[in-house]
């Protein structure tokens, strides 16, 4: 038995490689969680700048706040560039009613526009 131990090779314990895949692991988390913040400050700076371009187009200098929602009864394209394309069923963030039969809408992308009432539903 004496000889069998001393030639015997012995293994690295598995514990040090467990402990370095768990630090591995929690790099990675903190690279992905650095992603995802920019991913959202690329969001927040896309509506940023439909924000602004709303505010340049219809000449908007209130604060913008929502009224109510609408559901867009059917599909329309948009003729001009202040229009506003609809699909149908999407949801609609009611702005401002400026004009007697058009209101000012905001879809889901953050793109704003006129919408005429008789495309909406406002249930």
């Amino acid at each position: 038995r004496g000889k069998d131990e001393r030639y015997r090779v012995r293994m690295p314990k598995l514990r040090a490689a467990k402990e370095y895949k768990d630090k591995r692991k929690s790099i990675d988390d903190t690279e992905r969680s650095i992603f995802k913040f920019k991913k959202s400050s690329e969001e927040k700076s896309k509506m940023d700048k439909e924000e602004k371009l709303f505010r340049e187009t219809f000449m908007y200098d209130r604060e913008i706040r929502v009224l109510g929602t609408a559901r867009a009864e059917r599909s329309v394209p948009s003729a001009r560039r202040a229009d506003l394309p609809l699909t149908a069923g999407e949801q609609l963030d009611v702005i401002d009613a400026v004009q007697g039969h058009a209101v000012i809408c905001r879809n889901a992308q953050g793109r704003y526009g006129y919408v005429l009432v008789e495309h909406l539903n406002f249930r």
